[in-house]
C-alpha cells in the first residue's frame, strides 16, 4: 500500500490498547529481545482467479476501515494518530515468483510478515495471494495487533470476499456500514482518562486483586520459566472436540442453564485442577466489545480483559459448576466497559512499565466462528486465523468453535517443562471435555499418560 499526503486535521489520541502495545514495541525495539505480535487471515477463491477484481477488493478494505488509513505517532508521551484519506491510498502489486513445495510458500509467507508488518510504520500489515496451478487461490492477509484483534478475521474475509465477487460481475459490493474503530477509542478514553484508583468503576477489580493477591491471576502449573525472562514462543493447535461432540457438550450446557462457552471454561478449569492446579479458577478472559450496533463490522482492538473467577471443587456435580461459572461471568460482565490497560495502570502501577507479566498468567479466549459475519460461507471460503507473537514468559490459548468442532491454539515458552506441562494439559482437557459430552463423571475419564 501506498499513500499520498495525510488529512489535515489534528492528530488524536489512539486506544488505551493501542498506546500500551506501542509503547511496549518500541521500548523493546534494539534489544535483543524485541516484541512484535501480528494477526493473520487465509481463504481461498476458487476458480481461475480476477486479478483486477482482487486488488480492487483489498484497496477497497483499506479504505472503507478507518483504522487502516491511521498512522501512528509518540507525541510527549501521548500516542496519537493522522488519517490517510480513502482516496490517497493506492495497491501496488509486485509479483514474488513461484514456489515448488507448499514448505517454501509457508518459509516465505513468514518471512514477509516478520520483515513487512512493522508497529511503528505504515501500513503495518501486509496481503496477497497464492495462486495455484489448476485455478485455486489462497488470499492472506497479516495484521500488527495495533490495528486488528481475532474477531476483526471473520470481517476481513467477509469484506474482501464479497468486494471480490461484486468486482467480478462489474458490479459495486453492497457492505453494511462499519463503525470506526477510532471513534471508539475516542469514547473510551473520554469516559476512562481521568479517572482515579478510588473510582467506584473500579470496585470489581479491586476487590478481586484483594481475593487473588494481585491483579494478575498466575497459571497454576509449571512451565519452567524464570521471573522477568523471555522465551521464543511455541505455536501449537489442534481439535479437541468434532461437531457432534461439540454440539453434545453445547445441549448439556444449556440444559444446565448455561451457554456453550462455559462448559468450555468449567472444563478448562476442571483440566487444570486435574493437573494439580487449585480448586478455586482465575483467569483472565478477554471480551469483545463490539455490541451489535455500529461496530460490529469494523476492524480494530475491540477487546478488553477482566478477571473471571468460579469454584471446581471436587464435590460440586456439572450443573453447579456452570451455575457457578454463570454467577462469575455475570459479575464480570458488570465491568465490561472499565479499560483493562487503565485498570491495569491504576491499580498496579509496579508492573505496567514492564516489558512482560511479571509471571505466566492464566489467560483464556474464545470465539464462535459460527456467530460471526460471513459465518453461512465459510464452508467454502475456510477461512483459518493465524496468531504470531515474538517471545512469552508464560502461555495464552484461545479456543474457536466452527462447523468442524473445537479447537484450541496455544502459544507457550519454549521450555522443556512448558512442552510437557501443556501436552499434558491438553490431553487432560480433551479427556475432560469428551467425559462432559458423554455426560460420564469427569472422575472416570481415562487416565492420561505423559509421553
Amino acid at each position: 500500500m501506498r499513500a499520498g499526503h495525510r488529512e489535515r486535521e489534528d492528530r488524536k489520541s489512539a486506544s488505551f490498547n493501542q498506546d500500551k502495545h506501542h509503547a511496549l514495541i518500541d521500548e523493546t525495539r534494539g534489544t535483543s529481545e524485541p516484541l512484535a505480535s501480528w494477526l493473520a487471515v487465509t481463504f481461498e477463491i476458487a476458480g481461475e482467479l480476477n486479478r483486477a477484481a482482487l486488488e480492487s477488493a483489498l484497496l477497497l478494505l483499506v479504505r472503507r476501515h478507518h483504522v487502516l488509513r491511521c498512522e501512528f505517532q509518540r507525541i510527549l508521551g501521548d500516542l496519537s494518530y493522522a488519517v490517510h484519506r480513502p482516496g490517497d491510498i493506492e495497491l501496488e502489486a509486485v509479483e514474488m515468483g513461484g514456489f515448488d513445495t507448499p514448505q517454501e510458500v509457508r518459509a516465505f509467507l513468514f518471512d514477509s510478515f516478520q520483515k513487512d508488518i512493522d508497529t511503528m510504520a505504515w501500513p503495518p500489515y501486509t496481503m496477497g495471494a497464492v495462486v495455484r496451478d489448476g485455478g485455486s487461490t489462497t488470499v492472506y492477509l497479516a495484521f500488527d495487533h495495533i490495528v486488528s484483534d481475532g474477531m476483526s478475521m471473520p470481517n476481513v474475509v467477509r469484506d474482501v470476499q464479497l468486494a471480490y465477487a461484486a468486482h467480478c460481475r462489474g458490479g459495486d459490493p453492497d457492505l453494511p456500514d462499519a463503525g470506526s474503530y477510532m471513534d471508539f477509542a475516542r469514547e473510551q478514553r473520554h469516559g476512562y482518562v481521568s479517572i482515579g484508583a478510588d473510582d467506584d468503576r473500579l470496585a470489581y477489580w479491586r476487590t478481586f486483586i484483594a481475593r487473588n493477591g494481585g491483579i494478575f491471576p498466575r497459571f497454576p502449573l509449571d512451565l519452567g520459566v524464570e521471573p522477568g525472562r523471555l522465551y521464543p514462543a511455541v505455536n501449537k493447535t489442534a481439535t479437541l472436540l468434532d461437531d457432534h461432540r461439540a454440539e453434545a457438550l453445547d445441549a448439556r450446557c444449556r440444559e444446565a442453564g448455561g451457554k456453550p462457552f462455559m462448559g468450555l471454561l468449567a472444563a478448562v478449569a476442571v483440566a487444570l485442577r486435574e493437573e494439580g492446579g487449585p480448586d478455586l479458577y482465575r483467569a483472565l478472559m478477554p471480551l469483545s466489545e463490539r455490541g451489535r450496533g455500529a461496530w460490529r463490522h469494523s476492524l480494530g482492538w475491540f477487546v478488553n480483559t477482566l478477571p473471571i473467577e468460579f469454584s471446581v471443587a471436587r464435590e460440586l456435580d456439572f450443573a453447579q459448576i456452570i451455575a457457578g461459572v454463570r454467577d462469575g461471568f455475570t459479575t464480570m460482565m458488570g465491568s465490561i466497559d472499565v479499560p483493562f490497560v487503565r485498570a491495569w495502570e491504576l491499580l498496579a502501577p509496579e508492573h505496567f512499565t514492564g516489558r512482560c507479566w511479571p509471571f505466566p498468567v492464566n489467560f483464556v479466549s474464545y470465539i464462535d466462528m459460527r456467530k460471526c459475519p460471513g459465518a453461512e460461507h465459510h464452508p467454502r471460503w475456510r477461512p483459518t486465523a493465524h496468531v504470531w507473537v515474538s517471545r512469552v514468559n508464560g502461555t495464552t490459548s484461545w479456543f474457536q468453535r466452527d462447523s468442524a468442532g473445537l479447537h484450541i491454539n496455544s502459544i507457550y515458552a519454549d521450555t522443556p517443562q512448558a512442552h510437557r506441562t501443556m501436552a499434558r494439559l491438553h490431553r487432560t482437557l480433551r479427556e475432560t471435555l469428551l467425559a462432559m459430552a458423554e455426560r460420564l463423571p469427569e472422575s472416570t475419564a481415562p487416565e492420561v499418560l505423559t509421553g
